[in-house]
């Protein structure tokens, strides 16, 4: 198969949408109030068979915005140390942040002829929450992620391996999990993108893709 007929099934795979993992590591739970600490992006591709690989990974610390909070909870969770010199270095704005995860995202979607890039997250919704309460703050007018749907790797994760624990489902479909590396933004991002990858190839090995492209063109016909 054809690097140019892989770039076509990948937009009529998901109905014109380029999926994108996306995780975030949080200062706590609410959106508005909470600062985003790490934000961590990988972009996917299809190879010459069809299938659904990973293809780049940015990743970055993030400076909590003006009159954020943070609570040592979090920090605790995620292993977080604010005053850490080498992080003080390396933190970024979320504006810069997300300027510099949307412009590869955007040259992904025109690149696979899609249309507009669709959030791949383990409990999506919490990184979609925080992803759009960013993008308000910053004031950004052209977000290429869609504004409310997203795939939810938890959710497919326990319809396909009955578990919905990150670990756990890496496990299942055969990934390595390091428990001592995990709420790492960039580590969990790869792992999450891992495991779709798995999920959405195997669906397209047991003919579950051709089944339906199949009932589809049925149901199309006059």
């Amino acid at each position: 198969m054809s690097e140019a007929i892989a770039r076509d099934l990948m937009a009529q795979r998901f109905r014109s949408y380029l999926p994108v993992v996306v995780d975030l590591e949080t200062g706590g739970f609410n959106p508005e109030r909470n600062a985003i600490l790490e934000i961590a992006a990988v972009t996917l591709t299809m190879d010459a068979e069809g299938n659904l690989i990973p293809e780049s990974t940015y990743a970055f610390h993030v400076e909590p915005f003006a009159g954020a909070s943070v609570e040592q909870s979090a920090l605790d969770f995620t292993g977080i140390n604010l005053d850490d010199p080498l992080r003080r270095q390396v933190a970024v704005s979320e504006a810069e942040a997300l300027g510099e995860i949307f412009r590869p995202v955007r040259k992904s979607i025109k690149a696979h002829g899609c249309t507009r890039a669709i959030l791949v997250g383990h409990n999506s919704a919490f990184d979609h929450g925080f992803l759009n309460a960013a993008v308000n703050r910053c004031g950004i007018k052209r977000n290429p992620f869609h504004p409310f749907s997203s795939f939810d790797t938890a959710s497919l994760a326990g319809l396909m391996y009955g578990q919905t624990v990150l670990a756990r489902a890496c496990r299942a479909a055969g990934i390595e999990f390091s428990n001592s590396e995990a709420h790492s933004a960039r580590y969990d991002t790869e792992r999450t993108a891992e495991l779709f990858c798995a999920m959405v190839n195997r669906y397209k090995e047991i003919g579950g893709w051709a089944q339906a492209q199949r009932e589809q063109g049925m149901e199309e016909q006059p």
